[in-house]
C-alpha cells in the first residue's frame, strides 16, 4: 500500500506540472502539496490498515472540497 501512496504521488505530480505549464497556479500548487504528502506518507511505512484510512479520509476531504466548490464558489452556469 506503500507503493500505491507513491504511485498517487507521481500522478499527482504529473497534473500539477501540466497545471503549471498550461498557466493553471492554483492548481498547480493544490497537486505540488498533495503530492508531497503522498511521497511523504508512502515512505512512513505505516500498516495496511492506517494506509487504508488515510486514503478513505483523504478521498471524504477531497469529495467534499469539489461539492463545496462546484455548489457555493462556481456559481450557477448562465
Amino acid at each position: 500500500m506503500a507503493r500505491m501512496f507513491r504511485m498517487l504521488g507521481f500522478w499527482t505530480l504529473a497534473i500539477a506540472l501540466m497545471s503549471f505549464a498550461g498557466d493553471m497556479y492554483e492548481m498547480a500548487l493544490l497537486f505540488f502539496i498533495q503530492t508531497a504528502a503522498f511521497f511523504l506518507l508512502g515512505y512512513l511505512k505505516f500498516t495496511e490498515r492506517t494506509y487504508v484510512f488515510m486514503f478513505w479520509g483523504y478521498m471524504i476531504i477531497a469529495f467534499l472540497g469539489f461539492t463545496y466548490w462546484t455548489v457555493f464558489e462556481m456559481g450557477l452556469p448562465a
